[in-house]
C-alpha cells in the first residue's frame, strides 16, 4: 500500500549551508539537506566540499550508509561538489539530475528528469527548468512543501509548475536574487538559505512565516 498524505512525516535536516545554526558544525558555500520522508531518506544536494558534507553528517548522527537516493538540483560545484566523496563512501544509491548534469558515473542508478514528474508516491521533480535546474516537491497534508537548490528559474517558476501538484504550503533552500516578495504570501513556511540575498528583506515582510537556516536546522513537518 503507498503513501497517503495523512501519514506523511517529513525531516529536513540542513547539512550544508553557508552559515552554520549548530555552533558544532562547518558552515561552507553550497547547500545539502536530508530530506526524510517516512522511511525513506533522500540526500538533496551536497554542498562544495565532501570533507565539510561527511563531517557534519558524522557530527549530525546521519549514516551515509542509509541513504536512500540522492536529489541533484544542478550542476553547480556548490550543490554536486561533495557528490564524489559521498559515493565513495556509497555508490549503491539511485541518483535523480536534471538533463544539464554530466559526468556521474559508478552509481546503481542515474535518472535524468526533463519533465515534471511524480518520483514515488506524493514525491515529485518539477522536472528541468530553464535549462538548469529542478526542485524536489513532497505532498503533505498541509500542502506541498518545496526543496530548491538556488532557484536559478525563478521562485515565480517554480511554485507555478509545482501548483499541478498541489498547493504549495513551504519552500526551503536558495532563492538567489528573488526580489518579487508578494509571491510568498500565500505560503505558510518560509526558509532561505545559501545563496539568498535578500534574507533580512524576507525575514522582515514574513516574520510569522521565516525560519532560520543553517547547518544543522532541523524542521519538522506533518
Amino acid at each position: 500500500m503507498g503513501l497517503t498524505l495523512f501519514l506523511i512525516i517529513m525531516k529536513i535536516t540542513i547539512i550544508f549551508d553557508n552559515t552554520a545554526y549548530d555552533p558544532t558544525l562547518q558552515p561552507s558555500w553550497g547547500f545539502s539537506a536530508l530530506i526524510e520522508i517516512n522511511e525513506k531518506k533522500i540526500l538533496f544536494d551536497t554542498g562544495d566540499n565532501g570533507n565539510i558534507l561527511l563531517s557534519n553528517m558524522k557530527k549530525l548522527h546521519i549514516d551515509p550508509a542509509d541513504i536512500d537516493e540522492v536529489f541533484i538540483s544542478h550542476n553547480h560545484y556548490d550543490h554536486i561538489g561533495g557528490l564524489s566523496s559521498f559515493l565513495s563512501y556509497k555508490n549503491d544509491v539511485t541518483i535523480y539530475i536534471p538533463p544539464s548534469v554530466r559526468g556521474i558515473h559508478n552509481v546503481k542508478k542515474l535518472i535524468r528528469v526533463d519533465e515534471p514528474i511524480e518520483l514515488y508516491e506524493n514525491i515529485y521533480s518539477t522536472g528541468e527548468l530553464a535549462n538548469i535546474e529542478h526542485s524536489l516537491i513532497v505532498k503533505t497534508d498541509k500542502g506541498l512543501v518545496i526543496i530548491v537548490g538556488c532557484s536559478h528559474p525563478g521562485i515565480e517558476l517554480i511554485l507555478e509548475t509545482a501548483r499541478q501538484f498541489g498547493e504549495p504550503y513551504a519552500i526551503i533552500g536558495g532563492f538567489h536574487g528573488f526580489k518579487k516578495y508578494d509571491i510568498l504570501e500565500p505560503l505558510t513556511l518560509i526558509c532561505p538559505t545559501h545563496c539568498t540575498q535578500h534574507i533580512k528583506e524576507i525575514k522582515k515582510l514574513y516574520p510569522e512565516k521565516y525560519i532560520e537556516g543553517g547547518a544543522g536546522k532541523i524542521i519538522e513537518l506533518q
